[in-house]
């Protein structure tokens, strides 16, 4: 990945609350690099999400409606993998 690339994904995950930073960032420094080239084009796609809806899918509180951004959601939460 481009350094430009990962900047504008970086600046992307900057959410503006710490929890929020934190859960989209894990995601990019754990485990972006190592994703299949449709689970990062669905990362980027998840990232334009509102504030609310993304905050309550990446706690597993309602579900996307995606199940590839739920399975990131459970990467992000470290939970098993169906």
């Amino acid at each position: 990945m481009s350094d430009l690339n990962k900047k504008k994904l970086y600046w992307m995950c900057r959410r503006g609350t710490k929890e929020l930073d934190e859960l989209t960032l894990r995601y990019l420094n754990e485990y972006y690099d190592k994703a299949s080239a449709e689970h990062r084009r669905t990362y980027e796609d998840m990232l334009q999400l509102p504030d609310p809806d993304l905050y309550q899918i990446l706690i597993g509180a309602q579900p996307s409606g995606d199940p590839l951004i739920d399975e990131i959601a459970r990467c992000i939460r470290r939970e098993p993998m169906d």
